[in-house]
C-alpha cells in the first residue's frame, strides 16, 4: 500500500513515484490523511531534486483529479489563458470577451492579487455587485450565455493544490518550477479546456525575473500540459514595464474598457498582447494564425467584445448598462495628483514590482491575507519606457484614500523611476513556445 512516507522517500532519493504514487497523494491532500509535514516535506523534496516530465504530468493530473473537473458540451472550442503575473496586466479583461466574440467558449478561473501583482478577480469585483465565487452550475449557466465567465474557483476544483499551495507559501518551496507547473495547470485543466495560451512575463515587474527563468516555466508548463491532453502554447512577453499604463483594479478596468470601446492607443501593448495571445491560442484550436490575430482584432475594433464583456458583467449581478455607462459605475479615489519628474531626461528604467507595491501600500492590494482591498486606489497615465520629460512633467498620476498616503506613494513612485539616458527597450514579445 502507497502511503506518505514511501512517495517522500522516493522523490527524496532522485527517484519518480508512480502515477498511482502521487494520485493517492493528491487525494491525501484533500482529505488531510496527509499531514502538513508531510506535504512539506513532499514540497521540499520537489524543490530539491525536482521531477522527470513523466512525474510532472502525474502530478499535474493527480491534482486535477483530487475534485472536479468540469465537462462541456458546447457548439464551440471551449479555450483559456493563464499568466503568471505582472503589473498592469488586465489581457484577461479584453481577451475572453474577444474570444467569446469569435465563437470560442472562455471558462476563466482566475485568482487574486499575489505580492506586487494584481489579481484579476480582485479587477472584476471593482465593478459594482458582481460575483466571482459562483457555483458550477452558474458558471456553465453565465459561459452558455455569454461565451465567458471570469470567475474563482470552487472548494472543489484541485483541493489538492490549494492545500499543497498553503505548506509551500510557509514551506520557502514556491519557486519550484516542477510544483508551480503543477498548481497552475491543475486548477486551468480542472476547467475541461481543449486549448490553452501561457502569457509567461520576465522582466522587473515579473516574478521571473530573466529570460532564461521565464523560458525554463514556459518550457515546463508547455511540455507539461501537451503531456496531459491540452492542447498548449507559451509567449514570453515583457514586463519591464507595465503592460497598460494604469495600475490599481478600478483604473486597470477603465483602462480595459478603453480599448473595448475600440481605442488602441489608450494601453497600445495591451492591445497588442491581448491579439498576439488570442491568435496563438485560435491558433491551437485549427485556425491560421494570421488570420486569427486579425479577427481578435476585429473582434475588439467592432465593439462585439464589449458587447460580451458587458453581458458578462451583468450575469454575474454587475450593472446592466455597463457597455454605455461603465465610468459611472467604477469607483473613484477622493485624492488624485500627478507625480512630477524632479528633473529632466527620458524614463529609462521602471522597477515594476516596487511600482506594484506602492499600489498594494495604498491599499490596492494585500500585505496579509484578511486585508480589504480598495478598489479605486492606484496609478494611472504612467509614462511609458523612453518618454522624455522635463522638469516637473507628470510621471504618472495618483489616486489615493488621503493626502499622507498618496505623499508616501509618490515618495516610493520617485524612487521606482529612473530618468536618463533614453533606454533601448526590449520587444513586448520576447520568446515563444509551442508544442
Amino acid at each position: 500500500m502507497t502511503d506518505a512516507r514511501s512517495v517522500i522517500h522516493a522523490v527524496r532519493e532522485g527517484e519518480a513515484p508512480s502515477r498511482d504514487d502521487l494520485a493517492w497523494f493528491a487525494r491525501g491532500l484533500a482529505s488531510g490523511e496527509v499531514s502538513d509535514a508531510q506535504a512539506g516535506a513532499f514540497a521540499m523534496a520537489v524543490y530539491l531534486n525536482g521531477l522527470a516530465d513523466p512525474a510532472r504530468v502525474a502530478l499535474t493530473l493527480a491534482m486535477r483529479d483530487s475534485g472536479d473537473v468540469l465537462d462541456w458540451d458546447l457548439p464551440g472550442p471551449v479555450l483559456d489563458k493563464h499568466s503568471t503575473g505582472g503589473v498592469g496586466d488586465c489581457v484577461s479583461l479584453v481577451l475572453a470577451p474577444a474570444l467569446a466574440a469569435c465563437g470560442v467558449y472562455v471558462p476563466m478561473i482566475s485568482g487574486r492579487g499575489l505580492g506586487h501583482t494584481g489579481g484579476t478577480l480582485d479587477k472584476m469585483e471593482s465593478i459594482p455587485g458582481v460575483r466571482v465565487q459562483i457555483e458550477e452550475a452558474e458558471l456553465s449557466r453565465v459561459v452558455r450565455a455569454t461565451g465567458c465567465a471570469i470567475v474563482g474557483a470552487t472548494g472543489r476544483i484541485a483541493p489538492a493544490d490549494r492545500r499543497l499551495y498553503a505548506v509551500r507559501d510557509v514551506s520557502a518551496t514556491v519557486e519550484s518550477i516542477d510544483l508551480i507547473t503543477a498548481s497552475i495547470l491543475s486548477k486551468k485543466l480542472a476547467a475541461g479546456l481543449e486549448g490553452l495560451v501561457l502569457d509567461v512575463k520576465t522582466g522587473s515587474g515579473a516574478f521571473m525575473k530573466t529570460e532564461e527563468d521565464a523560458t525554463a516555466l514556459a518550457r515546463s508548463l508547455v511540455d507539461t500540459a501537451n503531456g496531459a491532453g491540452c492542447p498548449t502554447a507559451a509567449l514570453v512577453t515583457d514586463m519591464d514595464q507595465p503592460l497598460a499604463p494604469s495600475l490599481g483594479n478600478a483604473l486597470e478596468v477603465a483602462v480595459s474598457m478603453e480599448v473595448l470601446s475600440g481605442n488602441r492607443l489608450a494601453a497600445p501593448r495591451l492591445h497588442d498582447l491581448t491579439v498576439a495571445l488570442g491568435g496563438r491560442l485560435l491558433a491551437l484550436a485549427g485556425q491560421a494564425e494570421g488570420e486569427a490575430e486579425e479577427q481578435i482584432a476585429e473582434a475588439i475594433s467592432s465593439g462585439r467584445a464589449m458587447s460580451h464583456f458587458a453581458r458578462m458583467v451583468a450575469e454575474l449581478g454587475g450593472p446592466p448598462d455597463m457597455e454605455v455607462d461603465w465610468r459611472t459605475h467604477l469607483p473613484a479615489a477622493p485624492v488624485v495628483g500627478e507625480v512630477p519628474a524632479p528633473e529632466a531626461g527620458h524614463v529609462a528604467a521602471i522597477d515594476g514590482e516596487a511600482l506594484g507595491l506602492a499600489v498594494v501600500g495604498l491599499g490596492g492590494g494585500r500585505q496579509v491575507e484578511s486585508d480589504r482591498v480598495d478598489p479605486s486606489v492606484g496609478l494611472s497615465d504612467v509614462l511609458p519606457l523612453g518618454t522624455e520629460v522635463a522638469r516637473g512633467d507628470p510621471l504618472c498620476t495618483l489616486h489615493a484614500r488621503t493626502e499622507e498616503e498618496a505623499e508616501r506613494a509618490a515618495h516610493r513612485i520617485l524612487s521606482a523611476i529612473t530618468l536618463g539616458a533614453s533606454p533601448e527597450t526590449a520587444p513586448l514579445l520576447r520568446g515563444r513556445i509551442d508544442p
